[in-house]
Parts: structure tokens; sequence; C-alpha cells
């Protein structure tokens, strides 16, 4: 991909993170938020929230599939957007929904299960979002970096039974959701399975340079040899 290609898909990615919001916000100017506009904003920033996720986890299946590379760069920023609509969704039921009523809040934290694994998931969210940058890679070492942020799977499950369990009678964006996980998922584990029958193999693991395009296996990361062997976030 040549430097003005990979400028143009950059802005492309980043208008594309942003057209939500700016949707929302003629939405506003508009007078058509809909009778209940409180639970319309709620509903629009959750739903791009699981959106941007899970355009965030299936780069990596793409990359396993087709052997390209280059989307890998955008995993970080997709993420980063992620987490930014999804506090955007929280603060909508902090500050319009409760009022900073932090008891009636907290009580509906432990009552009501799909307000649990929501809340739950975006706490997850926090320490993957703060650990973004080259310096914390650096700072925590390539290994547990990759660790840390395999939570980000954990996070995309604790999403869709959030949205699950919110979804009205009829709709099928839920299972749409669902299936993406799972086949991302399912491509990661097969991906990991073959790795491990090919280490075991008698032949032993193919040999020769390494792919860098297998290496930062977890979103937003390449291989850089700044960081001395660890994974680079890309912006």
């Amino acid at each position: 991909m040549t430097r003005r290609t990979r400028i143009a898909v950059k802005v492309a990615v980043w208008t594309a993170c942003l057209t939500p919001l700016a949707l929302l916000g003629w939405r506003a100017v508009s007078d058509d938020l809909t009778a209940n506009p409180i639970d319309f904003i709620t509903d629009w920033l959750g739903r791009w929230t699981m959106r941007l996720l899970l355009a965030s986890l299936a780069l990596t299946p793409v990359r396993i599939l087709t052997g390209w590379g280059w989307p890998i760069a955008f995993r970080r920023l997709l993420g980063l957007f992620a987490f930014f609509h999804g506090t955007l969704h929280f603060g909508v039921w902090i500050v319009v929904d409760h009022y900073f009523a932090w008891a009636r809040m907290g009580e509906d934290i432990l009552k009501r299960p799909y307000i649990t694994v929501g809340v739950t998931a975006l706490v997850l969210m926090v320490p993957l979002a703060l650990t973004s940058t080259a310096g914390m890679i650096r700072r925590l070492g390539g290994r547990n970096w990759n660790r840390l942020h395999r939570l980000v799977y954990v996070t995309a499950v604790l999403a869709v039974l959030h949205f699950m369990w919110l979804a009205k009678t009829g709709r099928i964006e839920q299972y749409l959701y669902a299936l993406i996980v799972a086949v991302v998922l399912g491509v990661r584990v097969a991906a990991a399975a073959r790795r491990m029958v090919a280490r075991s193999s008698p032949r032993g693991p193919r040999t020769g340079p390494p792919d860098p395009r297998t290496l930062g296996e977890v979103e937003g990361t390449s291989a850089s040899p700044r960081t001395r062997g660890a994974p680079r976030a890309i912006d």
C-alpha cells in the first residue's frame, strides 16, 4: 500500500468512526430524536459502540483468512472509538437518565443483569484504552501487553449479552452481533490450534524469517525494532 493510499484509507476510517456522532448531532439539531430522546440517544451510542468494537475484532480474522496485513493498522483506532462511544453511552445513563443518583445506579447495577454486564464490559475497556500507546507497550512488554489485551474478547461477549438482554422482541440484530463474535473467536481458536499442532509436529516449526504481519496479535499493534521485539501501537 502506498503512502497516499494509506492516508486516504485512514481518513476514510476516521470519517466512518465520526459519522455516527455527526448524524446524532444532526438529528438533535433537527429535533428528530423521537418521542423519547434519552432512550434514543442511549440506544444509538450503544449500538455504535458494539459495531465499532466488532469491526476492531474482525480485522485479525481478516488477516488470518486473507493474508492482508494492512487492515491491522486500524485496530487500535477502531477500538479507541468504540471505547469513546461506550463512554458517551454510559455518560448519558449517568448524567441524563439518572442525574448522578449514585445510590439508584448502584442498585440497578446489582439488580439488573443487563446493566451489570454492560458496566463490566466498559470497565474492562478502561485498561485497554489506557495501555494503547506505544509507551505503555514498552513498559509492559509485548507478551504482558498481549495478555492484557485479550480482555477485549471478554468485553465483546459481555457487550453482546448486554445487547441481547435489552433487545426488543422481533429484532434479529443482536443475533447477528453474537454470530460475528462467535466467528471471530472461532477463527482465532482455529489459528491457535494450528500453531500448536505445528509446534508439536515431528518436523518442527517452520524456519525462516518471521512474517511481520503475524506479530502483535492483539488489537492495535504491529512489530517494530524500537520496542525491542514488543509490538508497537499504530494510530
